[in-house]
């Protein structure tokens, strides 16, 4: 099949509006189609026929010391296989790439691309018990290492299942099941010997200094899963001996709760409804949710656990200072002396302070009486703005020393006395603030 007609199959699948080269992820995978054919083949129809052809062409591919077979060769090896069906097998086989016919010689041999499968599913074949799962991953991202070709899809396929495994103790321990404990127990006994040969593998990865920051910020993050998972034996430790001090003996039989735990496990369905007739008489209603459990448990989840967080210790990228025009001002609010000002500028007669500062609320009223102290203000000829003008008003506060009720606006009493327009030809001494002769304005 040419590339353009499995990329109009791709097509098929996609939405419209795009392309298969749209598609970074399905890039890798296409540059790999023949090697994915190679595996197309072999696990292609019923289970039957699968392991047929895997028995065929690992057989074939066994023989290292004459790796080229005669068809004769082939008949008189399978003759426990159906000649019509052997016939078939090594024809797809042939058709498929996964083994090659040396028309000079008249032999079949295993094609590199059906030596590339045999030797992935050899590595798998040997890692099938338990916890064998993580002995594979580990195994690659080994020979990735000794090969200086180190995938970082394995390390993340490595961190996935490390994250998992942790995942999935803790929350044995947070359920407080013998049961569950110990088997989780169990599976890190069996994955124990790989963590620690993932580890020093993970130590010379991260040694690398040709190493790309991404591939080397996922194998510091293996590094700190895999020293959490080699902990955890201590916790499950902790968990169980907390458990032994639970545990209620029956007794002097030497039987504990635990065994009779045990014990109700092993039991089928049936046996256990046999044990429970005629025991209990009403159904019980359980308790799923208890407050005082629950608050415990998330005391728990959110104080006393320990949780890592994941962090990036790269520099962030160089970026340029932002450009600016102008430095930014804060804007000033002088309405309310604008508003004064234009107020006193206006004033023809003199008139009280009671009854000219008052206005709106207390907060207002003290702004405008501490505003009057500006007034004749001999620097405010040099200067501009809005409190500069209010200084250079042709006015003069008198006061008297002494307070006058005013009750409104917030205020309840105000000094006494008034603000009067000079005379033009009145002299600037004359017009002094009330404040240098020693007097202050003052406002309740």
């Amino acid at each position: 099949m040419s590339a353009s007609a499995s990329d109009d199959g791709l097509q098929d699948f996609l939405r419209p509006g795009l392309v298969v080269n749209d598609i970074p992820a399905l890039f890798g995978l296409r540059k790999a189609r023949e090697l994915l054919r190679a595996f197309s083949t072999l696990f292609h129809g019923g289970e039957d026929a699968v392991m047929v052809r895997l028995l065929v062409l690992r057989t074939i591919g066994e023989r290292g010391s004459a790796p080229d077979w005669s068809p004769q060769e082939l008949r008189e090896h399978f003759a426990y296989v159906d000649a019509t069906k052997l016939d078939t097998v090594l024809g797809r086989l042939r058709e498929n790439g996964l083994l090659a016919w040396d028309g000079e010689t008249q032999r079949y041999r295993v094609s590199p691309v059906g030596r590339q499968a045999l030797s992935a599913l050899s590595l798998l074949l040997q890692f099938q018990g338990d916890g064998d799962e993580l002995a594979y991953v580990t195994a690659q991202i080994a020979a990735g290492e000794a090969t200086g070709r180190i995938g970082s899809e394995d390390l993340q396929h490595l961190l996935s299942r490390l994250n998992e495994l942790r995942d999935d103790f803790d929350r044995a321990v947070l359920s407080g099941s013998e049961h569950r404990i110990r088997a989780a127990a169990a599976t890190l006994k069996s994955v124990w010997r790989w963590v620690e040969k993932g580890t020093e593998i993970v130590k010379l990865i991260a040694q690398d200094e040709e190493l790309d920051p991404a591939t080397h910020r996922v194998a510091q993050q293996i590094g700190r899963a895999q020293s959490a998972m080699l902990r955890q034996a201590a916790v499950f430790q902790r968990a169980l001996n907390q458990l032994d001090r639970h545990r209620v003996h029956l007794g002097g039989s030497g039987l504990s709760s635990s065994d009779v735990n045990q014990w109700l496990r092993a039991l089928s369905a049936d046996q256990l409804a046999a044990l429970a007739r005629d025991v209990v008489a009403e159904r019980l209603a359980p308790a799923f949710v208890l407050g005082d459990i629950a608050l415990d448990v998330a005391d728990f989840e959110l104080v006393e656990r320990e949780r890592e967080v994941g962090t990036v210790e790269t520099l962030p990228e160089a970026r340029g200072a932002p450009e600016q025009a102008t430095a930014p001002i804060a804007a000033n609010d002088y309405a309310l002396a604008q508003d004064w000002q234009a107020q006193l500028a206006a004033l023809v007669d003199a008139a009280p302070l009671a009854a000219l500062v008052p206005s709106a609320d207390f907060a207002t009223s003290a702004y405008r009486l501490s505003l009057l102290g500006l007034l004749g203000d001999p620097a405010a000829h040099a200067r501009e703005g809005a409190l500069a003008e209010l200084a250079r008003l042709p006015l003069q506060l008198e006061l008297s020393g002494a307070l006058e009720d005013v009750d409104g606006a917030g205020v309840a009493r105000i000094s006494a006395g008034r603000l009067r327009r000079l005379d033009p030809d009145v002299s600037h001494n004359s017009a002094a603030p009330a404040r240098d002769r020693g007097e202050e304005p003052t406002h309740e």
